[in-house]
């Protein structure tokens, strides 16, 4: 395995460091990672509550329930985990996930059907879905990249032109006449469980498997903790942007696709209040708002128990109106700990 390096900026002569390894850090492994770690136990104690609290919370059903409720999340979150690591912010996640299947559904449905009338092979539908999320992200990047315009600006104007574009092509009607290739992995069954809960597995695997062991991958690192210095180190900073981007605008797509597929139709504010979900899951797994720090693991943890958190208050019949100010409680906690665990706040 090849290390990324790059150069210290405080070192004399700028001599080269190793990049900070996944979890981000001097110490590597030491107690930054202790955040991502802890949600292992979390995660057991929550399971106990919701066994004390319904006894039908163990079953088989509730927990698959949870984890297929959770995907679209979890890719979102991935996503998001990926950008942030690199030291950017993409709020526009949330409305490629409703623009992406609808309009990959509205081009190859009839008009009758709400359809753009071009009737485009079905065949084509899902790849166009999962080409127009990687066009979004391509564009967000140029943007941000070519144009030196900020990352939090560009996505939060996008966020509002996607939403508006799918309302106004679709009259804010419902997409229901789906062809079956957009259903099938919503539904779907591979070895027992829901396809979109292998999606995620292998998405996850993979992700976690490139950004530690890979050289492109840790280069994220050392983009997100001193993209300067990477530059300088001899890596293509807005080549790994570009992909990072491209990559988490086809996870949204794919995120909206699962969606679509679970629901049986294309909601007219599909992924719509999603993004602040995804921040919160991914601020508890660790991930750092400053870039450079955080791991893949961590983040799934984290968006595992705002699952559980979601399905305990649910079972227990807490108005779905709590659950939004016990989220942002959530962030707060998160944010404490990761003051006491690094000695550091995420500003």
């Amino acid at each position: 395995m090849t290390e990324t390096t790059v150069a210290s900026p405080g070192s004399p002569g700028g001599s080269p460091d190793k990049a900070p390894p996944p979890g981000g850090g001097h110490n590597g492994l030491g107690l930054a990672r202790f955040r991502d770690l802890a949600l292992v136990p979390a995660i057991l104690v929550l399971i106990v509550v919701g066994a004390l609290i319904e006894p039908a919370f163990l079953s088989a059903d509730n927990l698959t329930n949870v984890l297929q409720q959770q995907t679209e999340l979890s890719l979102l979150v991935l996503a998001e985990a990926i950008i942030l690591i690199a030291g950017k912010f993409d709020l526009s996640l949330e409305s490629t996930v409703g623009l992406a299947p609808a309009l990959g559904v509205a081009l190859v449905i009839p008009a009758a059907s709400n359809g753009l009338g071009t009737d485009l092979p079905v065949a084509l539908g899902v790849p166009i879905c999962l080409l127009i999320g990687m066009l979004v992200g391509a564009f967000n990047a140029l943007l941000i990249l070519r144009f030196k315009l900020s990352a939090f600006i560009v996505t939060l104007g996008m966020l509002i032109v996607l939403r508006g574009l799918q309302i106004g092509f679709t009259g804010g009607q419902n997409l229901f006449a789906l062809p079956e290739s957009f259903l099938y992995l919503g539904n779907a069954r591979w070895l027992g469980l829901p396809a979109s809960v292998w999606i995620c597995a292998v998405a996850y695997a993979a992700g976690i498997v490139t950004l530690g062991y890979f050289r492109h991958g840790r280069a994220v690192y050392a983009i997100g903790g001193n993209a300067d210095a990477a530059r300088a180190a001899g890596v293509r900073t807005d080549r790994v942007m570009w992909t990072v981007f491209v990559v988490a605008g086809l996870l949204a797509a794919l995120a909206g696709l699962l969606m679509t597929g679970r629901l049986g139709s294309v909601a007219a504010a599909q992924g719509d209040g999603m993004i602040f979900t995804v921040f919160a899951a991914a601020v508890i797994g660790g991930i750092s708002l400053d870039g450079g720090k955080g791991t893949l693991f961590g983040a799934l943890c984290g968006v595992l128990v705002l699952g559980l958190i979601n399905n305990i208050l649910t079972l227990a019949g807490v108005s779905a109106q709590w659950i939004q100010a016990i989220y942002g409680g959530i962030i707060l906690i998160a944010l404490m700990l990761a003051r006491l665990t690094t000695g550091k706040a995420q500003d």
